[in-house]
């Protein structure tokens, strides 16, 4: 197809991009006036990169507007910007620039969790509460999002849109979401990668008072496996469990390290097979290359 001569070519604009209708345009709102978002999952640090937000910040200012919403008492509630707002009050900001926008309870949850679900290095507890907010409003918005027709008129669930909007499987987004029957002491042990995802998971089927306990069993032997959990799951399926139970079941199913084979050869014997010249490493190495075309001898075998 041939371009018309002259014909103007539309750019995305920024508040396209950031999805700001044409009538919206940023103000500046006093920061004592806005409240954080409700159940915010999002975990705002002081760590090296904000320290950078703040010194950008102080230098030339706000240049993204954060999104808000109205509250009934004349305030404002944070939508999208929660780390933008705290360097800014770092730096000393008593103001922000800010798009107001009324929003419904489920617009927001998901527009806050749209705005910070693509941020690098979010922690898995982090996923896990945003991807069960957005969930439960999708939800809650009807069959309009709960049973939406695809382009192959293929009914889908709002898990599986949910999925595909994250890029994540559905069963996945469900493990993630599992994690928030977690108690805080587990999720903090999962995002300082202390306690390894898919064991969390199968935690997250048991009571949390039996979970505090092996929060503790875990802090006193530093690690806990698959099959300690199977076991105890399966012990839980027949009856309640007392704290020295558990730990005597748990105890009971530590995997067995296969003992280490020790193969020792008497110098002695191995001078009448090298050169007395030979070095220990000059011996290493032909001990090695011959074990190594014995190998290979036993595959083709």
């Amino acid at each position: 197809m041939k371009n018309r001569s002259g014909e103007k070519i539309k750019l995305t604009s920024i508040d396209e991009l950031l999805g700001v209708v044409n009538e919206e345009s940023a103000m500046e709102i006093e920061i004592d006036k806005i409240k954080p978002f409700s159940g915010h999952p999002f975990k705002v640090i002081d760590d090296e990169k904000m320290q950078d937000l703040i010194e950008s910040i102080s230098e030339s200012g706000v240049l993204t507007p954060v999104l808000i919403r109205p509250d009934q008492n004349d305030g404002y509630e944070m939508i999208s910007g929660h780390r933008r707002m705290h360097a800014a009050q770092k730096a000393g900001l008593i103001t922000i620039p800010a798009i107001v926008r009324e929003m419904t309870d489920d617009e927001a949850v998901i527009a806050m969790v749209d705005a910070n679900i693509q941020r690098e290095e979010l922690l898995p507890s982090e996923k896990a509460f945003a991807y069960k907010m957005k969930l439960e409003a999708m939800k809650r918005q009807g069959s309009r999002t709960d049973l939406t027709l695809s382009q192959n008129e293929t009914k889908l669930r709002s898990d599986e849109i949910l999925s595909k909007q994250v890029g994540e499987s559905r069963a996945q987004v469900q493990r993630y979401i599992r994690l928030t029957e977690l108690i805080p002491d587990l999720l903090e042990l999962i995002d300082k990668k202390r306690l390894n995802f898919t064991i969390a998971v199968d935690i997250s089927y048991i009571p949390q008072d039996v979970q505090e306990w092996i929060y503790e069993y875990i802090c006193d032997n530093g690690f806990i496996k698959p099959n300690q959990i199977a076991a105890l799951r399966n012990y839980l399926g027949q009856g309640p469990v007392t704290q020295s139970l558990m730990i005597s079941i748990l105890n009971s199913h530590i995997p067995v390290k296969a003992p280490a084979r020790k193969v020792t050869l008497n110098e002695k014997k191995l001078t009448k097979y090298f050169p007395k010249n030979y070095t220990s490493e000059d011996v290493e190495k032909v001990i090695e290359s011959l074990l190594e075309k014995w190998k290979q001898e036993q595959e083709v075998m």
